[in-house]
């Protein structure tokens, strides 16, 4: 069995930092001490010279468009950018082609994830006003969640039948995570602007359109149709100030019925980056004010927001230059997600174990993933080790995408990403790929 000692390590895991070795043996954490002699003769050494090592990130939510949009990414291009950016494990939406909104449209993908995924994965079966039936199929110990949007839909795939959605929320005791957004509420406000511009909306009134009132609207209703029916509840994308009332800090995250996620993108940017940034900022739902940022940061660090995810959807960058109406919303994030919350590590917007909290530990225990998201003795050994001080700037040569292209292009980060471990092998290391390895099927402790 192949053996890893990393020595002199910054590990950040549970609250501290403190220098230690960590022995790694097979797929697992063998050993955490001060300082480990007793090793196997063979054993690699990675002297890590005080860099810091912290778990492997699980990345909540991504878009890796596969099957049927793979002109834009697929599971293999973009789970190899997400271990470069040190996320170890994903969970994937249902809104591909087809969707997957049936167990064997399901199975399907993870039969293409079992063959070409760099990382751990795992996926969402999709919700539709429909398949009910399909949905309550699902097996609790080996899918994340089900996945329903509400109000708006980029996919055909909105719930907007409340008899349908109140007996998903009554039936299943499975985690339903949504997406909030009110679509009459859109629809109406982009008829308005429509009016004034045609399809050449200026992309600064985007969340004019996608208002902070239409999420509120969708988020509040989803919160008190969870709290009359016992459903398991959790938000994705918060955006606005507003919703985070909406969610309470009183309780431990291991007893929340009702938890939510904040992007990095809502956290990095606002309404006054759409001039230089344009379309390529456009999400759903939108970046707004500062002040909903300021809001959003203060609800991460109180801990009415559980987890930071990426929402990673990416387009092409000639669908991403079309006229607003046309143009699609999302955009890349996995390979500089981290490097993003390490510079708001630096720049003290949150500490260092604040931030493996929300990427690492509390994704772990909100989808209550088997043996992940810790450094811990007999866990698996998802590890990153991060140089910080050895900046670097975002190119087109070194993005990694399928699409070619990032918002962060032109932006220098403190920190590099040096090696990333999946289960204990060394995929990524010092820039260069270990293309053997590939992930395994996240399990969950349900």
């Amino acid at each position: 069995m192949k053996s890893v000692l990393i020595r002199n390590a910054q590990v950040v895991n549970e609250g501290s930092t403190s220098r230690q070795d960590v022995l790694i043996e097979g797929a697992f954490i063998k050993e955490i001490s001060d300082e480990i002699v007793d090793f196997p003769f063979n054993t690699t050494i990675i002297e890590a010279k005080n860099k810091l090592l912290i778990p492997g990130i699980i990345d909540d939510q991504v878009h890796f468009r596969e099957p049927g949009l793979t002109h834009k990414a697929n599971i293999a291009s973009e789970s190899r950018a997400a271990v470069a950016g040190g996320i170890t494990s994903f969970i994937e939406m249902p809104n591909t082609i087809p969707q997957a909104t049936t167990q064997k449209l399901l199975e399907d993908k993870f039969k293409i994830a079992a063959k070409d995924s760099f990382a751990n994965y795992s996926f969402m079966m999709g919700g539709t006003n429909d398949n009910l039936e399909e949905l309550l199929k699902t097996d609790p110990k080996k899918v994340a969640a089900i996945k329903l949007f509400l109000g708006s839909s980029t996919g055909n795939m909105l719930v907007d039948d409340e008899e349908v959605l109140e007996k998903i929320f009554s039936s299943t005791k499975l985690l339903i995570a949504v997406h909030c957004e009110d679509e009459t509420t859109i629809k109406n406000n982009l008829d308005k602007q429509k009016k004034v511009y045609g399809d050449d909306i200026p992309i600064e009134l985007h969340p004019v359109i996608r208002s902070a009132e239409a999420c509120y609207l969708s988020s509040s209703k989803a919160i008190a149709l969870a709290k009359k029916t016992g459903a398991r509840l959790h938000v994705f994308h918060l955006s606005t100030a507003k919703e985070t009332a909406l969610f309470t800090n009183e309780i431990p995250l291991e007893e929340k019925q009702i938890t939510a996620e904040v992007c990095i993108h809502h956290l990095w940017f606002d309404d006054s980056d759409y001039e230089d940034k344009g379309t390529l900022i456009k999400w759903n739902p939108a970046v707004k004010s500062k002040k909903d940022k300021i809001g959003l940061w203060k609800a991460l660090l109180d801990d009415r927001i559980d987890v930071i995810a990426t929402d990673h959807a990416p387009h092409t960058l000639e669908e991403k230059q079309q006229v607003y109406t046309q143009a699609p919303s999302g955009g890349p994030l996995v390979q500089h997600a981290l490097l993003a919350m390490l510079e708001a590590v630096r720049k003290e917007k949150i500490g260092l174990e604040k931030m493996v909290e929300k990427m690492c530990h509390n994704p772990a225990k909100l989808f209550q993933v088997h043996k992940r998201g810790f450094i811990r003795k007999g866990y698996y050994a998802d590890l990153v080790l991060v140089d910080t001080n050895q900046p670097q700037t975002v190119n087109k040569e070194n993005i990694l995408y399928k699409c070619g292209w990032s918002p962060f292009e032109g932006t220098e980060f403190g920190s590099t990403i040096t090696h990333t471990f999946v289960n204990g092998q060394l995929i990524f290391n010092k820039g260069i790929f270990n293309d053997k390895v590939k992930g395994k099927r996240l399990k969950f402790d349900r």
